[in-house]
């Protein structure tokens, strides 16, 4: 179906017809060539022809949730990028981080973005958080066939929960597998390659109820760990100013962390592991 103005000079008729608020079911019905995952793709596994993320960890904490990511991006056994960014806000109170085929999960990540957005203009509201993890498993799901010849993209999804009986329990995270199933995880998770040592690190060191500071260093200090024993993982680089990205989602909506910040809570823990290299 064509996408571009008629003979008129008028949008086609898809563009006025009724539908879901779904922007992503409109783009399968009037391009579905532009949707992740619908693309068609040579026989056999690509993997290694493309930049893959690597290590994203997310912290419920008192007033909210945390979502960090290192910044390095490899393609076999060569670094492609060392300053990619993984994690992103998803609307005014959620954060998506993913790990996978880099230019697969851009793009996916952009029309998530591009998702919630459409549907709190047509309804005038926002999707609950459950919606929102269900719209992006959806979007998991529609690039199983890419995935299936090495190209996934593994999201994580985390957000301020505004309809939560209490603030405590507002920080929510959720995991994804390839083919679109979504889980809600307790307390901590990562993805990537990184992940089993991030999640032992956060294992040891995180405790019910800390602080968005104490969140921010036990993040910053898990992808440390890391990047000690994963190759694909990049930790904090003094040299290069270069520092995980790091976002917090509460009630007063998602908020960056400067490179400044991050910088001084990384200088602090390799300080520290510097008195105690086998901590």
């Amino acid at each position: 179906m064509p996408t571009g103005l008629d003979h008129s000079g008028r949008l086609p008729a898809a563009f006025h017809a009724a539908g879901s608020s779904s922007f992503s079911e409109f783009l399968a019905q009037v391009a579905p060539e532009m949707l992740p995952g619908r693309r068609p793709l040579p026989p056999g596994m690509a993997a290694d022809v493309s930049a893959h993320a690597t290590t994203i960890v997310a912290i419920s904490c008192a007033d909210g949730v945390l979502m960090g990511g290192d910044r390095r991006a490899t393609m076999g056994n060569l670094i492609a990028q060392r300053d990619i960014e993984k994690v992103f806000a998803a609307d005014a109170y959620s954060l998506v981080g993913m790990a996978g085929t880099a230019g697969f999960g851009l793009e996916m990540m952009r029309l998530f973005q591009v998702e919630l957005e459409h549907y709190e203009k047509i309804e005038s509201s926002m999707l609950s958080l459950e919606g929102k993890a269900n719209r992006l498993a959806s979007m998991v799901r529609n690039n199983l066939g890419a995935a299936m010849q090495g190209l996934a993209v593994v999201p994580l999804f985390a957000g301020f929960d505004v309809d939560a009986k209490s603030i405590d329990q507002a920080g929510r995270i959720f995991s994804f597998d390839v083919a679109g199933g979504v889980y809600e995880e307790r307390f901590y998770d990562s993805i990537g390659s990184g992940s089993l040592f991030a999640k032992s690190s956060l294992k040891k060191r995180y405790r019910a109820g800390v602080t968005t500071d104490e969140a921010v260093k036990l993040a910053i200090e898990a992808l440390y760990d890391a990047a000690d024993d994963d190759t694909a993982t990049g930790g904090p680089d003094l040299l290069r100013g270069i520092f995980p990205v790091i976002m917090t989602a509460t009630v007063e909506g998602t908020r960056r962390y400067t490179d400044e910040e991050t910088k001084a809570v990384a200088e602090q823990i390799i300080a520290e592991r510097a008195e105690n290299p086998g901590a």
